[in-house]
């Protein structure tokens, strides 16, 4: 257990793309550009957030044209009239549009039929540009400017900013830096950036993509049935030999709240069961493997002296690579540490989603089921 343990920890240091360097994306601004872009908000049920997501993107400081379309995807408190009026307070709803998005198929996910009607709604508008991005979004003025800048220089299809989740409560401060360590383990952005490697990831909440980029996919229609749909949508741009580009920024922000540790876990529990397939093989060997990588660790302490030293070593390690995750969420660097715990706690939440989906309750959104445990 403790060889094991080392040399999982040794591989994840030394070998896994450096995935734990974890620091913000510096982009070069975009300089007299013309591009046009226009931002897809799907939104059920936000009237709470996206005024502040929509005059976030209407008051963007980027020389080029920046206009809005949300689709209310069936919400009952007011959301179209909230985002209309954020448009008008910031004197911009000449770029602003709200439509309301019929029922979804069953076939479909609500987010991705909302984005698909959203972009027939758009046929024959003129973009250079799509920047798919979250109702809970809160965009810093220079985050249009700096995807654009990015995208031309590099020449990338795709360039997607993993934004700052909301790390305010007890419950946050002690699970969201594992969430970002977690999700750049499965997908280390250099892998991502490397076409000749398979690896391809997006987050959801801030993706900038071309749109011939996306006609060569099929649309979202290919990914109609995804949860995990920045990942599928990434995946099929990396198979239709797309440059994709993935980093994290501090600087735009997630106004969703996780108040308490059932918010974090229903969170995870949503989709995690997806993120295997739904396989109940995978499901046991990534129980065995967190409990090997993560939680053996400090358990080994107690045993002999080998264990002891493999054990205190795997710890040092793992501790060294969550570092960089803690500061970057300005937490204590006394939770570096604790990632054998905050582990265990998502190791509870997969057990969960799988037991959600066996239910026929997976990936629940809103009130609705989502994906192919839906009725």
């Amino acid at each position: 257990m403790g060889a094991a343990s080392l040399a999982a920890w040794t591989y994840l240091t030394l070998f896994r793309a450096g995935f734990w360097r974890i620091h913000e994306a510096a982009f070069p601004p975009a300089q007299g550009a013309s591009q046009k872009i226009i931002a897809l908000i799907p939104a059920r049920d936000e009237a709470a957030v996206i005024d502040k997501a929509v005059a976030s993107l209407l008051s963007q400081n980027y020389p080029g044209e920046v206009a809005v379309l949300v689709v209310d995807d069936g919400s009952s408190d007011g959301t179209s009239e909230v985002a209309l009026q954020a448009a008008y307070s910031v004197q911009a709803a000449d770029r602003f549009q709200v439509f309301s998005a019929t029922p979804p198929p069953h076939e479909w996910t609500g987010k991705l039929w909302a984005l698909s009607e959203g972009l027939r709604q758009l046929d024959g508008c003129e973009a250079d540009y799509f920047l798919l991005t979250d109702a809970d979004i809160r965009h810093s003025p220079d985050n249009v400017s700096a995807l654009v800048g990015h995208a031309e220089s590099g020449n990338f299809d795709l360039v997607s900013l993993m934004v700052q989740l909301r790390c305010e409560s007890l419950a946050e401060r002690t699970l969201i830096p594992a969430f970002l360590f977690f999700f750049f383990m499965l997908y280390p952005p250099a892998w991502v950036a490397q076409g000749k490697h398979k690896t391809a990831a997006a987050a959801g909440g801030c993706i900038l993509i071309r749109p011939s980029a996306l006609a060569r996919t099929g649309g979202i229609s290919a990914i109609r049935g995804e949860l995990i749909d920045d990942c599928a949508l990434a995946k099929q741009i990396k198979k239709t030999n797309g440059r994709i580009f993935l980093g994290v920024t501090t600087r735009s922000r997630s106004l969703r709240e996780y108040r308490s540790w059932s918010d974090v876990e229903q969170m995870i529990s949503r989709n995690a069961f997806t993120q295997l397939g739904h396989s109940t093989t995978l499901l046991i060997g990534t129980l065995l493997a967190l409990i090997v990588v993560f939680v053996a660790p400090p358990l080994l302490l107690f045993g002999g002296r080998l264990a002891l030293a493999m054990g205190l070593c795997s710890w040092l390690l793992m501790s060294i690579c969550f570092w960089p995750s803690v500061r970057l969420y300005r937490v204590s660097v006394l939770r570096a540490p604790t990632l054998p715990l905050v582990a265990l706690f998502y190791l509870a939440a997969t057990i969960h989603s799988a037991i959600l989906y066996w239910q026929g309750r997976g990936g629940v959104w809103k009130g609705r089921i989502q994906g192919s445990t839906a009725n």
